[in-house]
């Protein structure tokens, strides 16, 4: 894998590639809480339960943010191509 700002095999930025793999595996792994929190309930441990839901919480926000981030990129990338 190259260093930072070089391209990788499909020619992509690896900032691109670095923000769109953060946003899938975060989004993919608040999904994947939602199986842990019915464990959880159903076990009535209400301390995991709580804690699970803040990660998913957490983990939601960042996508978020990651989403933000790269919408700014790409509207940058557009900018100055159209210049």
């Amino acid at each position: 894998m190259g260093g930072s700002g070089t391209s990788s095999a499909t020619g992509a930025s690896n900032p691109y590639y670095n923000l769109i793999s953060v946003l899938y595996h975060t989004l993919q792994a608040a999904e994947t809480y939602d199986t842990y929190i019915r464990d959880a309930e159903q076990l009535g441990d209400n301390e995991l339960t709580q804690f699970l839901r803040q990660v998913q919480t957490e983990d939601r926000n960042r996508a978020q943010f990651a989403m933000q981030l790269l919408a700014r990129r790409l509207g940058a990338g557009q900018q100055t191509t159209t210049r």
